[in-house]
């Protein structure tokens, strides 16, 4: 399905996008403070990005968008309720990621550990656990476009949604979409700060 917006169209992704997903997804977090925490080593960054992602690709209940020219996207999981995001997933925190993340497994667990708690499971709901938009596209409008488009449909069948904003200006994006902080921001050791959001739907 295709939605034109005046800032651009969005597009279901099938699986003849799923290198470019994954491509937008590591260019748009390369440099992103709480992807630099769990992967500093910059050489491997990218590997370990990616993996990351097609483990949320592999979820069930992904939704995954494209924005523009293949220049933004977005994945969602619709969640009942009770589900933990990691059901269903090849990498769950309580898997042994040693063997693909090395040292930075313990980081990676250390914030899923401590994000979980936050994450209300109550009642379904949608999950944005990733978007993004490459660098030279950022501030074109593109995550509003993926914001609208999928939270207009949340809308109409009565579903919260909720994410973790990785940044102040993330953070200011998703109160103009709605959401509202869940409490205080996560932190882990000397992690950058995440902001729990939460979002009801609007009728």
């Amino acid at each position: 399905m295709t939605a034109d917006t005046p800032y651009a169209s969005v597009r279901r992704a099938d699986a003849a996008d799923r290198q470019a997903v994954l491509d937008v997804l590591t260019k748009a977090f390369m440099n992103d403070p709480v992807v630099c925490w769990l992967f500093p080593e910059v050489g491997r960054r990218g590997r370990l990005q990616a993996h990351y992602y097609r483990s949320l690709l592999a979820h069930p209940a992904a939704e995954v968008y494209l924005a523009g020219r293949r220049e933004g996207t977005s994945i969602w999981l619709r969640l009942a309720a009770g589900q933990s995001p990691h059901e269903g997933r090849p990498d769950t925190p309580g898997a042994d990621q040693g063997t693909v993340f090395g040292e930075n497994g313990a980081r990676l667990l250390a914030l899923g550990q401590a994000l979980a708690p936050r994450h209300p499971d109550r009642e379904p709901h949608l999950y944005l656990p990733c978007m993004g938009v490459i660098g030279g596209r950022q501030g074109a409008g593109l995550g509003s476009a993926m914001l609208r488009h999928r939270l207009e449909r949340a809308d109409a069948d009565g579903l919260a949604a909720y994410l973790e904003a990785n940044s102040p200006r993330s953070r200011v994006l998703y109160r103009r979409h709605g959401f509202e902080d869940l409490g205080e921001p996560v932190r882990v050791a000397d992690s950058p700060p995440l902001w729990p959001m939460w979002r009801r739907p609007h009728r």
